[in-house]
């Protein structure tokens, strides 16, 4: 019985231990986004992909709710 036990209690351990996870991201990146409140007089609407961005200063914005984000397009 003792040795059930240990046999048992083994492959609890190998199970339990390891994972199916392959791939992991860092829990916090530590990028800074900067929200622009207002849009300047001299900015540009364009439409890329059917998605309005706003330009200047060579920057693509997207607008949201609290302002303008930069953006990669």
């Amino acid at each position: 019985m003792k040795k059930f036990v240990i046999i048992l209690a083994g492959c609890a351990m190998l199970l339990l231990g390891s994972s199916c996870v392959v791939h992991t991201r860092p829990a916090h990146t530590h990028t800074r986004t900067v929200v622009v409140k207002k849009a300047p007089r001299y900015h540009k609407v364009v439409v890329i992909k059917g998605k309005r961005y706003y330009t200047w200063n060579g920057k693509y914005y997207k607008k949201t709710r609290r302002g303008y984000v930069v953006v990669k397009v």
